[in-house]
């Protein structure tokens, strides 16, 4: 059944099979030296970004969840690769404001749902450890960090919450009495899209690179028919959920809440939609390991 609240099955049938076509062929763009090479780190780096949008595009469509997983072997050889072309592209100030948790609000919430993914999928552990180099920011944030540090015990956690919104809520239900865990993670949940608008302005660094909206926030009031619209799933609730084992219960069916992501085998959270046309091939098996072979590295 499709999970989204938007969206057909015409519409999740067509823009789920050009997102894996996309994938493929932005692969094989990339092999080939053209165009300006300054800006070949970025464009591997959005290779790395269509991997993630299309395992929320396949959450919002419908398919299983045992499916997702799948696309973090190429998300994360894209991403690597995109660091090692930008080292010599990239500026100091540019390398700061692409990583620094504390200036860039975009890359916090991406680091986030990365880590939620990869902690609700049970990804291996060696495309956990190669996440987390890439994710970096050790120590940085008391939130995500204790998050993180529930996968990998020895990871320093940072002391100031950096964006209190929308993320103060959150912090607020992990760390309430079991009994009232519930109301306050739904409390989060309900207002998450509203606030996550705004949560730049709320960043500890008043250097921050600061955005009117995170990049995707309008993504479906925007070129909808265009397959821009992946869905507005609340990644931040279920990796609380999963790392430290938060009722979950008063969230179940919210719009924003992807709680199939924890219940692989069913039944859906979700409220009965339009079936969707049957899934696309998933093609992402083609993908694993590109750069690995390109390069020889692994």
């Amino acid at each position: 059944m499709i999970r989204a609240p938007l969206g057909d099955s015409r519409y999740w049938s067509e823009w789920v099979e050009y997102g894996d076509e996309r994938i493929l062929e932005a692969f094989e763009t990339a092999r080939t030296p053209a165009g300006d090479p300054d800006y070949a780190p970025q464009y591997v780096f959005i290779i790395a970004q269509n991997h993630w949008h299309q395992m929320l595009s396949r959450y919002s469509a419908g398919c299983p969840i045992a499916d997702l997983s799948r696309y973090f072997p190429g998300l994360l050889d894209a991403w690597e690769e995109a660091e090692r072309l930008g080292a010599s592209v990239w500026t100091p100030e540019q390398q700061r404001t692409r990583h620094s948790w504390r200036v860039n609000y975009d890359h916090y919430i991406v680091c986030f749902w990365l880590v939620g993914l990869g902690v609700a999928l049970e990804i291996p552990d060696d495309q956990w450890q190669r996440l987390l180099v890439l994710i970096g920011n050790e120590g940085e944030d008391v939130l995500l960090d204790r998050i993180i540090a529930s996968r990998s015990r020895g990871r320093k956690i940072g002391s100031v919450l950096l964006y209190p919104k929308p993320y103060a809520r959150l912090l607020a239900a992990v760390d309430a009495p079991a009994d009232s865990q519930a109301s306050l993670l739904s409390a989060f949940v309900k207002h998450w899209y509203a606030e996550v608008r705004t949560g730049a302005k709320s960043g500890s660094d008043p250097q921050a690179v600061s955005y009117r909206h995170p990049y995707w926030y309008t993504y479906g009031d925007e070129n909808f028919e265009g397959g821009a619209y992946f869905g507005r799933w609340c990644v931040e609730a279920v990796a609380a959920v999963k790392a430290f084992g938060v009722d979950d219960s008063q969230c179940l069916g919210l719009e924003h809440y992807p709680g199939d992501l924890l219940r692989p085998n069913g039944p859906s959270t979700h409220p009965l939609r339009q079936e969707a046309a049957p899934p696309a091939t998933v093609v992402v098996e083609k993908m694993g390991g590109f750069w690995a072979r390109l390069l020889g590295r692994r």
